[in-house]
């Protein structure tokens, strides 16, 4: 999540509802402090973040739990460990303006390029 805007409201009625809160880095930090439960997504993962957080998400426990297509899936997903995703909340990186600022330097631009959140998003 790059903007966290109206974050801990939405999650803490999610978490009151009963789902499970999944998240990873700096998100799962601000939800902590607001007093949310969260489950890293390392431990769902059971790989660290890496790269410098670049990396956290592009894991089949991630991806295959968000794919999957309900009770046609559930053996392949028991199977495999996978526990189902219901929603996937996340904004992305702001690149385009990045690009578009001539200030901007290569390593900013470089951070501000975004897979994981695109991904989940087409997922």
């Amino acid at each position: 999540m790059y903007d966290k805007t109206g974050l801990v409201p939405f999650v803490s009625r999610l978490a009151a509802a009963g789902y499970q809160i999944v998240s990873s880095g700096g998100t799962a930090a601000a939800l902590r402090e607001a007093g949310v439960e969260v489950v890293a997504v390392e431990e769902v993962t059971g790989a660290p973040e890496m790269l410098g957080g670049r990396v956290k998400t592009l894991h089949p426990k991630i991806h295959g739990g968000i794919l999957a297509r309900g009770e046609v899936d559930d053996a392949e997903l028991s199977d495999s460990g996978i526990e189902r995703f219901d929603l996937v909340v996340c904004n992305l990186y702001p690149f385009r303006e990045t690009v578009a600022d001539p200030e901007a330097t290569e390593i900013e631009i470089i951070e501000k390029i975004d897979i994981g959140g695109p991904a989940m998003v087409r997922a």
